[in-house]
């Protein structure tokens, strides 16, 4: 029976990903900030659910530590844990800027870092970090959110060059839209100066715009689903993408010239005034 270690475990993608693969005879390490308020994973047989905060290391070597002496081994780890910060960067002060990057890419180097030694000593190994539609294309209003997960799709591509070379599979799912508490997280964390009033007549055009966009998005559990095709589909394929959002907005980046999808953007998806 294989494992897989979830980070960013108590709602979401997380959660979802957590039940299915449980659902599908894994055993699962779900981790999360606050394990002590879970009471959903705590009920299933083969679910380990304990502490780690990306941000602290020791957490996260105790987690590895953990899931290993219950299950035996780690086949896969799964870097979900993460937020959207919004809102016009000219409003984001330095502390919002890191406390993103420290969670969304620098989170992720240090779960890897974790973890990577490990799968060199068993001679294989599978990473899959969540990304986003929004590593690969770009909105207004949520530079410092997008610009995180760019930094992770670079990093990614870069790194799987170096793990292939010690039979480690590091792979991305990324997501468009989700129907999750995300939304509600970053929506409580938006960027906010009042005396930016000239940005208003934008900002209104750009929400008005996103509001019509969440219409139809994808589910947790479908993104889940991807994840399971991306860990057990033997292939090594970089990229995944879930929802029809996501394979969209790709499709329409890496096919156009840039000033032909800047254009496409602003009228056709943004439908700036």
């Amino acid at each position: 029976m294989k494992t897989i270690l979830i980070t960013g475990a108590s709602t979401g993608i997380g959660k979802a990903t957590a039940k299915h693969f449980s659902a599908n005879g894994w055993n699962v390490i779900a981790t999360m900030r606050t394990p002590e308020k879970e009471q959903e994973l705590t009920l299933l047989d083969n679910v380990l659910v304990t502490k780690l905060d990306v941000r602290d290391e020791q957490t996260i070597k105790n987690a590895i530590t953990e899931g290993l002496q219950k299950f035996g081994k780690i086949d896969l780890v799964v870097n979900n844990a993460g937020y959207g910060q919004y809102g016009i960067f000219e409003a984001a002060t330095p502390e919002q800027i890191r406390e993103q990057f420290e969670t969304n890419v620098f989170g992720v180097m240090n779960v890897m870092r974790a973890i990577v030694p490990y799968y060199r000593s068993q001679n294989e190994g599978m990473i899959i970090n969540i990304s986003s539609a929004g590593g690969r294309i770009a909105f207004p209003l949520i530079s410092t959110y997008l610009s995180s997960k760019f930094a992770l799709e670079g990093f990614s591509e870069s790194v799987t060059y170096e793990l292939a070379s010690q039979n480690i599979i590091l792979k991305l799912v990324e997501p468009g839209g989700v129907d999750t508490p995300f939304h509600i997280t970053s929506g409580e964390k938006v960027a906010v100066n009042p005396e930016l009033t000239s940005y208003d007549e934008f900002s209104n055009n750009v929400n008005e715009s996103f509001a019509k966009m969440i219409e139809g998005i994808t589910s947790a559990h479908a993104v889940a689903e991807v994840v399971f095709e991306a860990a057990t589909d033997g292939t090594n394929t970089l990229r995944y993408q879930s929802g029809e959002d996501s394979k969209g907005w790709i499709k329409a980046r890496t096919s156009m010239a840039d000033g032909e999808y800047m254009n496409h953007m602003k009228n056709n998806v943004l439908r700036l005034k």
